[in-house]
């Protein structure tokens, strides 16, 4: 009491001063604010005292606190150990299984602990390397990848569920299968940012042939050997996988193990023969394994178990992952799956006493036995960070192609459907949401090309990419109206709107995704102490949990500071890395960090290893991750595209849809913070502020309209907005049609302009069709060859919004009768088949 009587008077001293009291007021918010270190604030606070004349008794005790903190050794047994039995006893750190250690030690931090220190290097985060394609690649893209999508024709993919012999013959001979393994060994060798680009322009043809490509270039046998196979592993499959003479396929999934891919009840028992040879005896039952039914080899994920002990690891091995010979006795493949109707082979898999030879079949050998979890945790990036952001980033691609060239030949009311601001509002969406994605899966593209697979990066790229992909394509079909809905050649988005949800699903559910991963491994694994403090009182390290601990302490203390002087100043006291027009979003971009970071500590330290489970709360704090990784993102790519102004309202839309979804998740997060006296000033005063001081609010009426007029009127905008999709110029092609028809539209329009102008001065008389058109060149208000071009205009527009139709006899027969037809020889169908060795 004595002691808060003392600094009440020392700060309340009129003797002092005002500006001496605002002074100190400012030195205190500057170190806190910068994060000085602790002998710099023992120093400062010192040096204020002593000007301040406290009493001798505070600053006597000043000085035996500030040496106590100041000396390690003394503080680590004096007051950190005393802390550490404490957490211990309590259990206050969240207790962290074998297989959730696993998947946080895998992999490695990048950009995203940037965003969650809370004193983000934006500098460091704009300069990051662009992830570009050699000559080779982008040869590879231009001519095999080219002449690959005008080999697929996505409508009879629909209709005969198989995907044509030549097709896949051709994806072998010029190693489509072998994108990522090394030259060395058969195969192509192409980086992330090549694997990617590949994918994408597939995926804009077709959403099932694709497929083919993905899976064996994501996680499967060539990329867990490559990282983790003996040479003679290497050796033996590397080319044969390259070459397409194997087919992959690799087993996670099971009846009872879906995103709790860890849960898996497949098993393995070693033992040995009478060879002297170790061997284990294989039982399985998987389920939506891709390629299964087609496959020549089965990587398999299972639990070994070791009665003997034969390995010295125990009786309990782990999970473990092994490549498995279709041939073998015991496997059963040919069964399929309808995911959708969407034509590929996702299937399940039996095996029964299935046996293999332990380091012959086994990745890595017998060494590798028990480190199967590892493996997938540390390759799972690649689906998740090139392939189906890759595939979002076509869909998207090409639904903003479609919908803008759709809503400018389709007419309603004797207008272009994109004029009414009813449509705009979708197509502004559309256009807004392909921007980010591309620009969130080039930066993603930034880590893998470095040799960098951070988790918790892939993982925002898989979550909001695909669900960007299902918000774009539901906008679209409401722009297409009835030519969304009838499906046929003319139907470039009905596959795609089908098979959006495969998307979704694959990979890790994007519920548990976002509930569970994102932030769930981000606020351990990004957080700069949080699982060095976990770590340490595992291990009862006393040394290590010091330092975390109290750099945690310094962490708190600055962004706390940080988060309050950013909010009152509405971030502009925070550095930007770039000047003009972007730079407010770079200083909001560090006041929401400033904000997130310390609001993850106030949970983390009221709610402790209670945190995981409250899955909404961590939802909202993944959201705030995600959209501040996004905005970083387009920020970035308007720099490493030279700022085209043309592109500045993609970018300012993209940011305040960005600030706008996080304002959306911190109020969340302020609203359903559930505890005593805590509870009633985050919903009351915290929240009442930050409606006050809000980031952002949706993007307004004014930037849709800019957005939709971007990619309605500027070719240029509208093609590098779509760049890297298949473009078909055969004028048999859908998209050839529909794009022919907005490029003479376009030509067109100054003309369709003359005419309603003479329409409304009365000069003509209004008539429907191409009767007002004769009339007005009749008339001379329009030449000969803009009457010319007027009534070629009509006449493609009219063709490119009619939808397909068909007889009886062609709708039912003809393609029920296909539905049972067997898909790519030697393909099979129909009951469990067991091919022949």
């Amino acid at each position: 009491m004595e002691l808060l009587t003392t600094i009440n008077g020392f700060l309340l001293n009129e003797n002092l001063g005002l500006w001496a009291h605002v002074f100190t007021a400012g030195v205190i918010l500057t170190l806190g604010f910068l994060g000085a270190p602790l002998w710099l604030w023992t120093v400062t606070l010192g040096l204020i005292f002593i000007g301040f004349s406290v009493p001798l008794s505070f600053l006597t005790f000043f000085v035996v606190v500030a040496v106590l903190f100041n000396i390690w050794p003394l503080r680590q047994y004096l007051v950190t150990l005393p802390i550490m039995r404490l957490f211990q006893k309590l259990g206050l750190m969240p207790q962290i299984s074998a297989t959730e250690r696993t998947a946080l030690e895998a992999g490695v931090v990048w950009m995203e602990s940037e965003l969650f220190s809370g004193h983000p290097d934006l500098k460091k985060m704009l300069h990051q390397p662009v992830a570009t394609l050699s000559q080779e690649e982008q040869s590879f893209l231009d001519h095999e990848v080219e002449e690959l999508c005008s080999m697929i024709n996505d409508w009879e993919l629909h209709k005969t569920k198989q995907l044509p012999v030549e097709v896949f013959d051709y994806i072998k001979k010029k190693g489509f299968l072998g994108l990522i393994i090394s030259k060395e060994y058969g195969g192509l060798g192409f980086s992330p940012a090549a694997n990617s680009a590949i994918v994408q322009k597939i995926s804009s043809r077709s959403i099932g042939a694709v497929i083919y490509v993905m899976v064996p270039n994501s996680l499967g046998p060539a990329e867990l050997l490559t990282h983790y196979g003996t040479q003679a592993q290497k050796d033996r499959y590397l080319p044969r996988l390259a070459r397409g003479e194997e087919i992959p396929c690799f087993g996670l999934t099971e009846p009872t193990a879906g995103s709790d891919a860890a849960s898996i009840l497949s098993d393995g028992i070693l033992f040995k023969g009478a060879d002297g040879v170790l061997y284990v005896k294989l039982n399985w039952r998987k389920r939506w394994i891709t390629l299964a039914s087609i496959s020549t080899l089965i990587g398999l994920a299972f639990r070994l178990r070791d009665p003997e002990n034969l390995l010295g690891k125990g009786t309990d091995v782990g999970i473990t992952c092994a490549l498995i010979p279709s041939h073998l006795p015991g496997v059963k493949i040919g069964k399929r799956h309808d995911p959708l109707g969407i034509p590929f082979h996702n299937c399940p898999t039996e095996g029964v006493d299935v046996i293999i030879k332990a380091e012959e079949d086994i990745i890595g050998g017998v060494a590798g036995a028990g480190q199967g979890w590892q493996m997938l945790m540390e390759c799972l990036g690649a689906g998740r960070g090139i392939s189906l952001p890759a595939q979002a980033a076509g869909g998207t691609k090409l639904c903003t192609r479609v919908a803008s060239s759709h809503a400018t030949v389709r007419k309603q009311f004797g207008l272009s459907i994109g004029k009414f601001e009813g449509v705009e509002e979708p197509l502004a969406r559309i256009a807004g949401y392909t921007y980010w994605t591309e620009a969130l899966r080039r930066y993603v593209l930034s880590a893998l090309n470095q040799h960098i697979s951070p988790p918790v990066v892939t993982a925002i790229a898989k979550y909001t990419t695909t669900e960007a992909a299902r918000k774009v394509v539901n906008d679209t079909m409401d722009i297409l109206g009835g030519a969304g809905i009838s499906m046929g050649p003319r139907n470039i988005i009905a596959s795609m709107y089908i098979g959006t949800p495969i998307s979704i699903t694959v990979e890790g559910a994007n519920i548990l995704t976002r509930t569970l991963m994102i932030f769930g491994q981000g606020a351990l694994r990004a957080h700069p102490f949080a699982f060095k403090e976990v770590n340490a009182i595992e291990k009862n390290d006393l040394k290590s949990f010091d330092r975390a601990f109290w750099g945690h302490m310094g962490h708190i203390l600055r962004n706390t500071f940080r988060a309050l002087i950013l909010s009152f100043t509405r971030g502009y006291l925070a550095l930007s890395p770039v000047g003009g027009t972007t730079k407010r979003a770079w200083q909001k971009l560090a006041w929401c960090s400033a904000s997130f970071a310390i609001l993850t500590d106030i949970a983390m330290g009221l709610l402790g290893g209670q945190l995981k489970v409250k899955e909404k709360l961590t939802g909202r704090f993944a959201d705030i991750l995600s959209w501040m990784f996004i905005g970083s993102s387009v920020l970035k790519r308007w720099e490493d595209e030279g700022r085209p102004a043309q592109d500045l309202p993609l970018v300012k839309y993209s940011m305040s849809l960005a600030f706008h979804n996080i304002q959306e998740a911190f109020d969340g997060i302020y609203t359903n913070l559930d505890m005593p006296v805590i509870g009633w000033i985050f919903r009351g005063p915290i929240r009442w502020w930050s409606r006050v001081n809000m980031l952002a609010a949706q993007p307004r009426d004014r930037l849709t309209h800019a957005v939709a007029q971007r990619v309605l009127a500027d070719q240029e905008v509208r093609d590098r907005l779509t760049l890297g999709i298949f473009l078909p110029t055969h004028s048999g092609e859908a998209l050839a049609r529909l794009e022919k028809a907005y490029t003479t539209a376009k030509r067109a329009e100054s003309v369709d302009k003359k005419i309603r102008d003479a329409v409304k001065a009365k000069k003509i008389r209004k008539k429907k069709g191409s009767a007002v058109i004769e009339d007005a060149y009749q008339a001379n208000i329009i030449s000969r060859e803009e009457y010319e071009l007027i009534l070629n205009a009509e006449k493609l527009r009219l063709d490119a919004i009619q939808v397909d139709e068909f007889f009886e006899k062609e709708y039912l027969p003809g393609l029920s009768s296909q539905m049972h037809k067997p898909a790519v020889k030697p393909f099979l169908t129909g009951d469990w088949v067991q091919p022949a060795s």
